[in-house]
C-alpha cells in the first residue's frame, strides 16, 4: 500500500516542529511509532479520518546562507520534497510574510509538488492576516496554532484531499530488493557483483530519492529491481549538533518501504556492531522480510566454531527480529553472493505465505494441551480461535474471552 508522504518545511522559528509534534502525538492516533532501538528519526506514520501517511519533519530552513550547518539542513530538505507526494509550508503569522518567505517559495515552486500552506501562530484567530499570504501563490492559507492545537483539524483535511489527488504510478512487477547498510561494508560490491554475474542488465531507473537508484535486473525468468541506498552513517556532530545520519537515514527509510525484501550488508571483520543494530531496527519496524548478510567473510579467521559464534551473537543482538535469514559471504571474490538472490525469493514467499486456519487452530489446541491458559482474579483465560487476516508481515488474529488476560499471559512469557 503506498503511504503518502508529506515533507514539512518552513524556515526557523515559525513553529514547525511544534506543528508536527501536536500533529503526530495528539490529533490523530499513531500508526507506526515502536520505541526500540532506532531513536532520533524525523519521520512518523499517521493516521486521519482512516486514511494514512507518513509526515517527515525537516530542519528550518535558510537557502541564502552559506554555513555549513545549514548547507546540511538544506540538503536534508532537498531528499525530503524531492521524495515527498506534497509539502506542508509552515509560516509565521506574527511576523507575517518576509522575504525569506518568498525564497522558499521559489524553492518550491521548481520542485512542481502540490503545497498546503498553514500560517501558524494565529493564537487569537487573527484571519485578516491570512490575506497576505494569498500573495504566495499556493491558494487558500490555513490559519493554525500549533501551540493551542487551532485550526488542525481543517488542516488534516486539505493535507488528506492534496494527496488523494495525486496520481501514483505503479512500481515495476519486480521483486524489489533494498541493498542498505553502513559505509565500507561492502554493501556497493555486493550491487555491483550482483549485476555484473552473469547478468542481464535491463536498464537503469532514476530512483525515487537522491543517492538510491533502481536497476532492473533479469536472470533467467526471474526479474528484480535492486535498488541501492547510500551507506547510513554513525550519527556525527556537526556545527551546532546538527547530524549528518538524519538525511542518510530518510534516504534508506524510504528504499526500505518500496522494498519486498531487504538486504542488510555488514562488515564480518568488524562483527555485528551497534549501528547496524540501529539499521535493523529500522528494517524490522518496516515489518520487511529481511537478510543479513555478514560480508569480508574471506577476512575473519575461522575454525571449525567461527560461524556457530557468528550466530549466536547475531540471535542475542537481533532477538527483536529472530525471522532474518543470515548469508556469510565475499563479495569482492563472489563467494556465495549467488546465493543471495534465491535467499530473497525464498524469505519473501514465506512472508506472502497463509496458512490455512485449520492448520492453525490445530497447532493452537496443541499448544494449550501442552499449556494450560492462566487465570487472573478467579478468572480464566479461554482461546476461541486463531486467524491470519493478513501478509507481508504474516499478521494472525486470535479470538479470546479477555483481552487483558491474554496481554498478561503474554507478557508472562
Amino acid at each position: 500500500m503506498h503511504k503518502p508522504l508529506i515533507a514539512v518545511v518552513g524556515r526557523p522559528n515559525v513553529g514547525k516542529s511544534t506543528l508536527f509534534n501536536r500533529l503526530v502525538g495528539e490529533r490523530i492516533s499513531i500508526v507506526e511509532n515502536t520505541p526500540g532501538v532506532t531513536r532520533d528519526r524525523v519521520y512518523r506514520d499517521v493516521e486521519w479520518c482512516g486514511k494514512v501517511f507518513t509526515m517527515i519533519d525537516t530542519g528550518g530552513l535558510e537557502l541564502k546562507s552559506k554555513d555549513e550547518m545549514w548547507g546540511h539542513i538544506r540538503a536534508q530538505v532537498e531528499i525530503a520534497v524531492e521524495a515527498a507526494d506534497a509539502v506542508l509550508y509552515v509560516v509565521d503569522g506574527k511576523t507575517g510574510l518576509t522575504l525569506d518567505d518568498q525564497t522558499i517559495t521559489n524553492f518550491l515552486r521548481k520542485v512542481d509538488k502540490p503545497v498546503i500552506l498553514a500560517v501558524n501562530k494565529l493564537d487569537n484567530n487573527e484571519t485578516h492576516v491570512l490575506y497576505d499570504f494569498y500573495a504566495l501563490g499556493f491558494g487558500e492559507p490555513y490559519g493554525i496554532s500549533a501551540e493551542q492545537g487551532k485550526g488542525l483539524g481543517d488542516l488534516l483535511d486539505a493535507i488528506v484531499e492534496t494527496v488523494d489527488a495525486v496520481p501514483h504510478e505503479d512500481e515495476p512487477d519486480r521483486l524489489k530488493i533494498a541493498i542498505v547498510g553502513k559505509p565500507n561494508a561492502g554493501k556497493s560490491s555486493l550491487t555491483n557483483k550482483l549485476l555484473g554475474y552473469n547478468r542481464c542488465i535491463v536498464s537503469d531507473i532514476a530512483g525515487t530519492t537522491r543517492d538510491a537508484i533502481d536497476t532492473a535486473l533479469d536472470v533467467g525468468d526471474d526479474k528484480y529491481l535492486i535498488i541501492d541506498t547510500a551507506g547510513m552513517r554513525k550519527k556525527k556532530a556537526v556545527a551546532d549538533g546538527e547530524d549528518v545520519e538524519r538525511y542518510s537515514v530518510i534516504r534508506a527509510i524510504l528504499a526500505i518501504r518500496r522494498a519486498d525484501v531487504v538486504v542488510m550488508v555488514c562488515d564480518a571483520d568488524e562483527g555485528m556492531t551497534e549501528q547496524d543494530v540501529k539499521i535493523a531496527g529500522l528494517v524490522h519496524e518496516e515489518g520487511k522480510p529481511s537478510i543479513i548478510v555478514m560480508n569480508k567473510w574471506d577476512l575473519v579467521d575461522k575454525d571449525t566454531y567461527t560461524r556457530e559464534a557468528f550466530e549466536r551473537k547475531l540471535r542475542e543482538d537481533l532477538k527483536f527480529m529472530d525471522y532474518y535469514k543470515s548469508l556469510y559471504i565475499s563479495a569482492k571474490n563472489g563467494k556465495r553472493v549467488d546465493a543471495v538472490l534465491p535467499a530473497c525469493k525464498e524469505v519473501v514467499a514465506s512472508a506472502r505465505r497463509r496458512i490455512q486456519t485449520g492448520l492453525l487452530n490445530e497447532v493452537l489446541t496443541e499448544a494449550i494441551r501442552i499449556s494450560e491458559p492462566p487465570s487472573r482474579l478467579g478468572r480464566k483465560l479461554k482461546i476461541y480461535f486463531i486467524t491470519q487476516v493478513a501478509v507481508t508481515p504474516p499478521t494472525f488474529v486470535i479470538k479470546v474471552n479477555d483481552p487483558e488476560l491474554m496481554h498478561s499471559a503474554t507478557n508472562a512469557t
